[in-house]
C-alpha cells in the first residue's frame, strides 16, 4: 500500500515538474504548439529586400486630354512628335521637345527648329501640304491646329493607330466670341501640352504670365482713345477688323477697345480687308496698331518696313496717331509665331506704351 502511494506521489511530482517546465518555456517567449497546429512561416523583410515598399508609384504612361472633339488618350512624353500648329512651336521648343515632323516653311524665324534644321520630315504648308510625310515620320503623337485644323480627318486616316489631337480655337469671322476663344484656347491647350510632356509647372507659369499681361493691358487702356488696327503687306495697308481681324481682331473684345472705324463685310483675311488711307485719315485714330506681315523675312528683296509705308502716305501725315507717334507694332514674327508667348509680349508692350 505504501509502495502504491509512493508511485502515485512520484508520478504527481513528475507531472507537476513537466507542467512547470512548459510554463517556463512560454514565459521565455517560446510558444507551445499543439500537434495539430501548423506553424506559419514568417520573415522580416527590410526595405532594401522588398523595394516595392519604399519606391514611388510608377508615373502614368498615358493621359486623357480634351481637344476640340472631346477626350483623347495620349502617351505621356511621346518620343516621335509631329507638330502642325504654329501656336505650339515656341512652347515645344522651350521645353526641349524634339520634332520628327513639322511644316518647315511655316516655322517662325528665331525658333531653334528653324535655325538648326533638325526636323527630318517636312510636311509642307497648309496650301501645299505633304501629308504623306506624317505617315513616313511614324509618329506616336500628331498635334493639329490653326492652319492645318481643316486637315484633321485626312491626318487621322493616314495614321489610324496614332494619337491625333486638334488644339485649334476659332478666332475667325464666324466665331461668336473671338476674344474669349483666344484667351481660353491659349490657356487650355498650354495646360494640355503640360500634361502630355510632363511640364505642368512650366505650363502653369506660361498661363500665369499670360493672365498678368492681360490684366496689365486692360488697366493701361483709358477706355476712350480710338484705335485703328492694320496689316501692312507688300507695301499695302489692310484693315484688321474688330473681332475678326488677324492678330488684332479678338483684342477689341478682350480689352474693350473703341475702334475709329467699322466697315461692312469685315473678314479675317491674312492681309486684312481693303481700305483706303483716306478712310483711315477721316476716322483720325488716336492710336494705330500694326501687324507687319512681311517683317518675318526682313531680308527679302523689296521689303519695306510697315513704319515707312505708313509714314510715306501723305493722307496719314496729320492724323493724331502719326503726329503724336502713337503707333504700336506687333513682334516681327507675329504672323507665323502666333504663340501664347508672342501675345504675352505684345500685351506687355501695349501696357507699357498705353500707360506712358
Amino acid at each position: 500500500m505504501k509502495k502504491l502511494i509512493s508511485i502515485r506521489v512520484t508520478a504527481f511530482i513528475l507531472m507537476t515538474v513537466f507542467v512547470l517546465a512548459l510554463s517556463g518555456c512560454a514565459k521565455d517567449g517560446t510558444p507551445a504548439t499543439s500537434p495539430s497546429s501548423s506553424p506559419t512561416p514568417s520573415a522580416s523583410v527590410s526595405p532594401s529586400e522588398n523595394p516595392d515598399e519604399s519606391t514611388e508609384p510608377e508615373a502614368p504612361t498615358k493621359v486623357v486630354i480634351q481637344d476640340i472633339y472631346g477626350d483623347v488618350t495620349v502617351p505621356v512624353n511621346p518620343q516621335r512628335v509631329v507638330a502642325l500648329d504654329n501656336r505650339t512651336f515656341w512652347t515645344l521648343s522651350d521645353w526641349g521637345i524634339e520634332l520628327v515632323g513639322a511644316p518647315v516653311p511655316l516655322l517662325p524665324t528665331g525658333i531653334p527648329y528653324k535655325e538648326d534644321g533638325v526636323i527630318p520630315f517636312d510636311v509642307g504648308t497648309h496650301n501645299d501640304p505633304k501629308l504623306e510625310m506624317i505617315a513616313a515620320a511614324d509618329p506616336d503623337l500628331v498635334i493639329v491646329g490653326q492652319r492645318f485644323a481643316g486637315r484633321y480627318e485626312e491626318i487621322k486616316a493616314l495614321v489610324p493607330n496614332t494619337a491625333v489631337i486638334n488644339l485649334n480655337f476659332d478666332v475667325s469671322v464666324e466665331a461668336k466670341s473671338s476674344g474669349d476663344n483666344l484667351v481660353n484656347g491659349f490657356k487650355d491647350f498650354t495646360l494640355a501640352l503640360g500634361q502630355i510632356f510632363d511640364k505642368n509647372a512650366e505650363a502653369q507659369k506660361i498661363v500665369s504670365d499670360f493672365d498678368a499681361s492681360i490684366a496689365a493691358a486692360k488697366a493701361a487702356y483709358n477706355g476712350t482713345d480710338t484705335i485703328m488696327t492694320v496689316i501692312v503687306s507688300g507695301g499695302n495697308i489692310g484693315f484688321s477688323a474688330p473681332s475678326s481681324g488677324r492678330v488684332w481682331g479678338p483684342l477689341y473684345e478682350i480689352f474693350d477697345w473703341k475702334s475709329s472705324l467699322y466697315i461692312d463685310g469685315a473678314s479675317s483675311d491674312h492681309q486684312g480687308d481693303d481700305i483706303s488711307v483716306e478712310a483711315i485719315a477721316q476716322s483720325n485714330p488716336d492710336w494705330i496698331f500694326v501687324l507687319d506681315r512681311d517683317a518675318m523675312n526682313t531680308s527679302a528683296d523689296g521689303y519695306v518696313p510697315a513704319y515707312d509705308v505708313i509714314a510715306a502716305a501723305p493722307a496719314l501725315a496729320n492724323i493724331t496717331a502719326v503726329t503724336e507717334n502713337q503707333m504700336v507694332f506687333a513682334p516681327n514674327d507675329a504672323y507665323t509665331n502666333e504663340s501664347i508667348q508672342t501675345f504675352t509680349a505684345l500685351f506687355n508692350e501695349l501696357a507699357s506704351v498705353l500707360t506712358d
